[in-house]
């Protein structure tokens, strides 16, 4: 049967390889006994309904069991998914905790009529019978790599299920089947395609049927389920099992589990309307960590996404704040990653022609380990490239503000987009601050001319009560990236990366200099008006307007020494370049200090 590929980065969740099933005209699938009743049920070629056959034998004690009806207008879930439910039924799961810790401990292997009666003992409902039966199965029976190599030496008869503890997809559905039997519960083994390990995005099936799972009747309805792919993982080599149990291929609603499971015969699909072998082909598949981590839909929904003008787009919407991550073709340069408040958008621009494998991952907001959960992969078929659209490798995905910066305390910002064009080169980026905070901010580009001391030099901070404004100067054309850190002002420790910008500039007339350079005297609450570039023009008078609230005493230190006044909250005054290369500004903190710190350098220009 098949197994499940890849869930995490390094996990592989099975589907099952397994014996392939001989296609005969028409197949016996189950045999049902209960109290001298026997009932055989028929599957005829792919798309006829089951039809039914009851043999009764009259034993004493004798009682009338229904036979399984074929599934029908009331099994039957609409199709696409509403979004509502992960299962077909309502299932509290809280509920079932006392169950699963007593199934998992029960401990029989003599025969599977003992380890039925054993289960039961805590189980009233039909619910809880198959739940028990499910979880001990999940728990207890291990994926037989070997035996898949060589299907000779293998039995999938149940109670050698049972004593070898190990088996096939078509092993466990049968187990789970006369398990089911045992306990007085309809239950089907059904024969299908399956999107498990060695599933080629975008491949056609063929041929014979690669896996097992099981329907049972429950409440009035059939349900679907799956036991192989519920208890673990194969590794990418196939050969070594690792039990890790999976919820989700418990009565998984129809409308998902068709995303990963094509039966034989269509009505076992339990959809209103049914899917063709096309559909289920073309279908982008949704790993089960799609679906675990409350993701609802992603755009497009088939496997494979052609380039427009070199770009292609993907979205995702969920229910609640995630992070996602992204690969094209193994790195996440190439693309332009945002977060939503229920989803993100992603564009792709490849910087080669041909075809790439996009992987999406993801991981709920709150998880505190690193590991994000591969959700989604295309592949992008590439046939122009947008070179314009070749980022910074500094750019860090996610990209622009989000949920995300808002928590860490960055407001209301004046461009909620990820990409800032600015024409003259010159932009400023404004947040409400909802925290106390320090920020930091710094410029990178690709070109090797921009230091990281320069690139902070390029962005002057703004403070203006709980408002912060950053003036970014560009020093020339290109692509830039904006990044933004913060800690909180109580703490001593290092600043934390928060999240960047794209900014873009086509004009290559733009060559701005950098601010003047600060120094540790130099407090949130200060502002230059002017002058704001770094560089002065040599033997000029430059003149010069700052706020500096409660200093007592401001100079301009040039080859002459310059004091400002002070009028209306500025200090003001000018200053002359003449015979100087570099100009600083001094304050006297208050009127009682004798020495002046330094505050501001400014560079002169040479002639």
């Amino acid at each position: 049967c098949s197994l499940q590929g890849p869930e995490t980065f390094s996990f592989v969740q099975p589907g099952q390889r397994g014996s392939k099933k001989p296609s005969k005209q028409s197949q016996a699938v189950t045999s049902y006994s209960n109290e001298g009743t026997q009932v055989t049920v028929e599957i005829h070629p792919k798309d006829s309904t089951p039809q039914l056959f009851k043999k009764l034998s009259f034993g004493k004690g004798f009682q009338r069991t229904e036979a399984p009806r074929p599934p029908g207008g009331k099994d039957l879930h609409a199709y696409p998914w509403d979004k509502s439910s992960l299962k077909s039924m309502p299932v509290d799961l809280q509920q079932f905790e006392k169950l699963d810790a007593y199934a998992l401990k029960v401990n029989v292997k003599n025969s599977v009529e003992e380890l039925v009666k054993a289960l039961l003992k805590q189980a009233r409902t039909d619910l809880e019978k198959v739940r028990a039966i499910w979880i001990w199965i999940c728990h207890h029976i291990e994926y037989d790599v070997v035996g898949y190599h060589n299907k000779s030496q293998l039995s999938s008869k149940p109670i050698d299920v049972l004593q070898s503890g190990k088996s096939i997809c078509e092993g466990y559905a049968g187990l789970f089947e006369q398990m089911c039997s045992i306990a007085g519960i309809q239950c089907m083994k059904l024969f299908g395609y399956s999107k498990g390990y060695g599933y080629k995005m975008g491949q056609t099936f063929t041929g014979d049927s690669d896996h097992a799972w099981n329907a049972v009747y429950l409440d009035g309805r059939w349900h679907l389920l799956d036991s192989t792919w519920g208890s673990g993982s194969v590794d990418d080599s196939f050969t070594k099992f690792t039990f890790r149990y999976n919820e989700f291929y418990f009565l998984t609603h129809p409308a998902l589990f068709i995303n990963n499971h094509f039966p034989d015969n269509s009505n076992w699909q339990l959809l209103q309307p049914t899917l063709t072998l096309k559909d289920f082909e073309n279908n982008m598949l949704h790993k089960s960590d799609f679906y675990m981590l409350g993701l609802l839909t992603a755009h497009p929904a088939t496997t494979v996404i052609q380039t427009v003008n070199g770009k292609a787009s993907v979205s995702v919407d969920c229910r609640s704040a995630t992070l996602f991550t992204f690969k094209l073709k193994g790195t996440d340069e190439h693309g332009l990653m945002t977060l939503k408040k229920h989803g993100m958008k992603l564009d792709i621009y490849p910087q080669k022609t041909g075809s790439h494998k996009l992987q999406i991952f993801a991981k709920p907001s709150k998880a505190s380990e690193e590991v994000y959960n591969c959700v989604l992969e295309y592949i992008v078929e590439c046939e122009s490239v947008d070179k314009a659209m070749c980022f910074p490798k500094d750019l860090h995905q996610p990209v622009g503000p989000s949920w995300f910066t808002e928590r860490q305390g960055f407001l209301r910002p004046s461009h909620p987009e990820p990409i800032i064009h600015t024409n003259d080169g010159r932009c400023s980026v404004t947040f409400t601050l909802g925290k106390d905070i320090s920020v930091l901010a710094s410029l990178h580009s690709d070109s090797s001319s921009l230091t990281e001391e320069m690139g902070r030099r390029h962005i002057m901070q703004i403070h203006r009560g709980n408002q912060i404004e950053l003036k970014i100067h560009l020093p020339h054309a290109g692509n830039f990236v904006l990044k933004i850190y913060a800690k909180k002002k109580s703490d001593p420790g290092n600043y934390d990366y928060i999240f960047n910008y794209l900014i873009t500039c086509l004009n290559t007339e733009v060559k701005w200099p950098a601010f003047p350079q600060s120094y540790s005297k130099w407090v949130e609450d200060y502002e230059i008006l002017e002058p704001l570039s770094g560089l002065l023009p040599a033997n000029r008078n430059v003149q010069f307007k700052l706020k500096m609230p409660g200093i007592a005493k401001v100079l301009v230190q040039a080859e002459n020494t310059y004091p400002l006044t002070q009028s209306r909250g500025y200090w003001e005054g000018t200053c002359n370049t003449s015979g100087c290369r570099e100009v600083f500004v001094m304050v006297h903190e208050n009127a009682n200090h004798s020495f002046y710190s330094h505050v501001l350098k400014y560079e002169v220009e040479t002639q």
